[in-house]
């Protein structure tokens, strides 16, 4: 523990213990929006590799791979990568060649990741790789698993998991109860690695980021440049004040939050948000988030249960909504949604666009206009136009997500910045060059704070921000030489 509190002193934090929350990492002098508070490699690390998808063990890149001749369950970009992961990999490979072809395809990342962990320790405990400060199982034992937490069936789901993991390895003296009571502490405390627009790459494991507690309404923002793990803060913290970051989709009621909270991490957040929970303002912004919207299309009240329990009262023109009509549009809701999954999964790109417009409908009817569930169809629909190139639909729906991101995020929240850089290069890609100015403007404004202003995605938003605004004045100075 000394030897972590020196190491981190240097970051300008410290360790701590909060009642009823445990650790938790502090600062010992003030930090400012957009200044790194920590960064840290993985202890451990795996890619998201699947049946269609594989990618480089070392950079997580998934052009060109090739597969490793031997276990044939792990890829490479190159050279570099494969002698970097070498050491390790070296004991891995052994290992899983050992296994059969059918049992080598029940080797989820998960299981790898485990097996790596073990492997990782015993090549420090031999000194063949040195361990540090940060970098160090003591760190990993530290971290809480949460076994009382857990049910019976995720209990025996570990336990056959640490059973494979014992036939991968084949160790002696190794012990199934500490290899499952680890996946739990993965399970609550690893971290999907990102890419810099925060789609899902990998899986890792940061001890000493895992040290850092959750709030709804976070401080500090973690984000990934490649494998490494980067905390930032995106607000002023004081000297003496605790980091948090988010560890869950924050857009949604107070009540989906915490129990997205209870059921992955088992515990009930206090954060300023969620002390709010019961309160009038909070059973407002749930009914409008989750909610469904009044009969009344010219009224945008939000409705609540009424006391007969016959339906839904709007709470602005009181104009009753029978739940046997919400019951119905539900139904055809999932209906549709069951069609537009099988569109996607058979690769039907139109036919699933046409039907997530028939969803969009129909939320729009039962929901919201701020609805959770309306913004993520639109979301989808964003996506999958963009896949289409039909730039001027893609915008068209990017432009109805912003006000709902606005409403459910913070000024300075990665997600919201990407959106509103989605929305500029579809705007410049239209010819909508002052369009796009003002929305790469907003980009840049969140993503410095939120991605640092040298890393290379941030560089490259700013040169299309310089380009747009040098194609905007050619356009101005060529309209005053006519």
């Amino acid at each position: 523990m000394e030897e972590l509190q020196s190491a981190l002193q240097d970051w300008g934090l410290a360790v701590s213990n909060v009642p009823e929350k445990g650790r938790c990492l502090v600062t010992i002098k003030d930090l400012y929006p957009g200044e790194v508070i920590i960064s840290q490699e993985p202890y451990i690390c795996v890619p998201n590799n699947s049946a269609t998808e594989s990618r480089c063990d070392g950079c997580f890149a998934s052009g060109n791979l090739k597969k490793c001749s031997a276990c044939q369950v792990v890829w490479y970009c190159g050279s570099t990568c494969q002698k970097s992961e070498w050491k390790l990999h070296r004991l891995e490979c052994d290992a899983l060649s050992k296994l059969d072809k059918d049992r080598r395809k029940s080797v989820t990342p998960s299981i790898r990741l485990m097996v790596k962990l073990y492997l990782w320790r015993k090549l420090q405990s031999e000194k063949t790789i040195s361990a540090t400060a940060t970098d160090n199982y003591n760190l990993v034992e530290e971290l809480v698993a949460h076994m009382k937490d857990i049910d019976e069936e995720q209990l025996v789901l570990y336990a056959k998991m640490a059973n494979l993991v014992n036939l991968i390895l084949q160790w002696p003296d190794i012990n199934i109860k500490e290899i499952a009571e680890n996946f739990s502490k993965l399970a609550c405390n690893a971290h999907t690695i990102c890419d810099s627009e925060l789609r899902p790459l990998g899986t890792g494991l940061y001890p000493v980021v895992s040290i850092i507690n959750h709030s709804c309404l976070p401080n500090a923002v973690l984000v990934f440049e490649g494998r490494l793990a980067v905390v930032r803060a995106v607000q002023h913290i004081p000297r003496g004040a605790e980091v948090m970051i988010s560890y869950i989709e924050t857009a949604g009621s107070t009540m989906t939050r915490q129990k997205s909270l209870k059921q992955q991490y088992f515990f009930t957040c206090t954060c300023p948000c969620c002390i709010k929970v019961g309160q009038q303002d909070d059973i407002r912004e749930s009914a409008i988030l989750e909610g469904y919207r009044c009969k009344y299309d010219r009224c945008n009240g939000f409705l609540l249960r009424d006391s007969d329990d016959k339906g839904f009262v709007c709470q602005q023109c009181g104009l009753l909504r029978s739940k046997e009509e919400v019951k119905k549009i539900a139904a055809e809701i999932r209906a549709t949604s069951d069609k537009a999954s099988k569109s996607l999964s058979s690769g039907n790109l139109q036919e699933a666009i046409s039907m997530h417009k028939m969803i969009e409908k129909l939320q729009q009817k039962l929901f919201h206009p701020f609805s959770i569930s309306l913004m993520q169809t639109r979301d989808k629909l964003l996506k999958m136009l963009m896949e289409l190139k039909d730039w001027r639909d893609a915008l068209s729906y990017c432009k109805l997500t912003i006000p709902v991101y606005q409403r459910v995020y913070p000024e300075f929240h990665p997600l919201l910045g990407l959106q509103y850089y989605t929305s500029g290069k579809l705007e410049w890609l239209l010819g909508k060059t002052e369009d796009a100015i003002k929305s790469l403007t907003k980009a840049v404004h969140i993503l410095r704070i939120t991605h640092g202003t040298n890393t290379l995605f941030v560089k490259e938003l700013i040169m299309k921000l310089e380009e747009a605004r040098a194609e905007a004045s050619y356009k101005l100075s060529s309209k005053d030489d006519e």
